[in-house]
Order: C-alpha cells, then sequence, then structure tokens
C-alpha cells in the first residue's frame, strides 16, 4: 500500500525524524501502528509512544518493539503530545495516533517534502478511513475532514494540520510548543497546533501523503456530535488568545512584504 504514487527521489536529506503517538488505552490498535512503522522504507530514528495514563498493555506493547515510552498523566491527546513532542531530539517531529497505519513510504514522502521546495516548515495529508460503513467513510472524509480542510483551511489562509498525519521541524515546534493547550482534553491539538502557526512558517498540504485511521470516532452521531463540540470548543479558545481576524491579517502583510 502507498507504493504507486510516483518516484522518490533517490537520494534522502541528511537529517533525523521523531515519530510520536500518544497512546490512552489503545493497545491493540498501537501493536499494528507500530508494525507498521517497523516496515517503513525510511526507518526513524525515534519513535516515542506518548502512554496517557493507560490501564491496558501500551507498556507490553512498547517493550515488544522496542521503542521508547513515556508517561504523560493528564488526561488529553493536546498534553501527551507535546509531551511527545518535548522528548523528540530529531530535526523532523512527525505526529500520529495509535490508529494511523502508515504506508511503506510515509518517512521517506515525509522526508522528501520538507527538502522540495525549501522553506516547507510543516507538511500534513489527508485521512482514509477503515472500519465502519460507507456512510460513516463518508461522513468522515467529505463532511468532517473535507470541512475541517476547507473551513478552517479559509480562515487560517493556510491548510490546517490532520493530527493523524502531518510533522513539523523542530525550530517551529520551539517556538509555538511553550503556547499550546497542554491540560484541556477538549481541545483539537491539531487545530491548535494550526492556529499558532505564524506567517513566515510554510505549511504543505500534500494530497498524496495518504494515512489510513479508524472511523470509530463517527461510528455513532453522539461519537461525532463531542468531535464536533471539541471543535467550537478549541476555536472559542484560539479566538479568545488572538482574533482571527487579527492573525489573518497578519499572515497577508507578511506574505505581500514578502512577494518574490
Amino acid at each position: 500500500m502507498g507504493t504507486d504514487r510516483g518516484p522518490l527521489p533517490a537520494q534522502r536529506p541528511a537529517t533525523t525524524i521523531a515519530v510520536v503517538i500518544p497512546s490512552r488505552n489503545d493497545a491493540r490498535f498501537l501493536a499494528i501502528c507500530l508494525a507498521h512503522l517497523a516496515a517503513q522504507t525510511r526507518p526513524a530514528d525515534e519513535i516515542i509512544v506518548v502512554d496517557n495514563a493507560s490501564s491496558d498493555d501500551t507498556a507490553a506493547v512498547c517493550d515488544a518493539a522496542g521503542v521508547r515510552r513515556i508517561y504523560w498523566p493528564i488526561r488529553g491527546v493536546g498534553g501527551a503530545s507535546a509531551a511527545g513532542f518535548d522528548a523528540a531530539s530529531s530535526g523532523i517531529l512527525a505526529r500520529l495516533d495509535a490508529d494511523s497505519r502508515p504506508a511503506p513510504d510515509w518517512l521517506a514522502r515525509v522526508e522528501a517534502a520538507f527538502g522540495e521546495p525549501a522553506g516547507i516548515a510543516l507538511v500534513t495529508g489527508p485521512g482514509e478511513f477503515y472500519g465502519g460503513s460507507r456512510l460513516v467513510h463518508w461522513l468522515g472524509q467529505v463532511l468532517y475532514l473535507g470541512g475541517y480542510l476547507h473551513v478552517v483551511g479559509a480562515m487560517l489562509g493556510h491548510p490546517p494540520v490532520f493530527g493523524s498525519n502531518f510533522a513539523m521541524t523542530a525550530d517551529v515546534w520551539a517556538r509555538i510548543g511553550p503556547d499550546v493547550a497542554r491540560d484541556e482534553p477538549r481541545i483539537h491539538d491539531d487545530l491548535d497546533v494550526s492556529y499558532l502557526v505564524r506567517p513566515d512558517m510554510a505549511v504543505r498540504y500534500d494530497p498524496e501523503l495518504r494515512m489510513p485511521v479508524s472511523a470509530r470516532p463517527f461510528a455513532s452521531w453522539s461519537a461525532l456530535g463531542l468531535r464536533l463540540s471539541k471543535a467550537w470548543t478549541t476555536l472559542a479558545h484560539e479566538f479568545r488568545r488572538e482574533a482571527p481576524w487579527r492573525r489573518h491579517h497578519a499572515r497577508t502583510r507578511w506574505a505581500r512584504a514578502h512577494r518574490p
């Protein structure tokens, strides 16, 4: 899967990549995700699983896979992800969820994205849902992710990152990391990161950087409603910190000042 998307560069940039995976009671999915990472054509230099106070076999799964596990006691994916990024020592910080199933060339494509063109600060791609019905897949891909990309992207002035499938440079994290929400479980961490992107940070959306993820968040209307509710909570949090029109104006002004 994922090997029919065109040739990759013959030589890769001399850099390092850490993959951060926050996980709470997702040992079964996590084991599959780690198996997919072990099969990468471009291996990760670091794999960091952030155990978000799990009570299942997460620790045993990490031991069996030989990956680093750190513990984050406060429930919430935002704080868990941030703890993983803080702990990483690589130049590129990639992010997956426990139910992500990266294709064998995922990390090779992530690495290539930061080399061509120069100046990319973050890269992200779409999700492809597995499990559930065709209706559930359509709701997830067209309404939820499609709306997120186009509606939120228009508001931001750049593509938002998808939490199950994105990467950024360590320099980006050094700048935005101190401001991310770490102790509020109702915050979507990927939207939080997207809103903190500064005008000089170029975000690339690569439609070929696809990521299979579980459709379980859309298995019921209540589950979908919860995710939408968290989106509103996140936007309210961001708007209090920085008005959207001020943010968009700053990005537009910077782009005009640096236009070739």
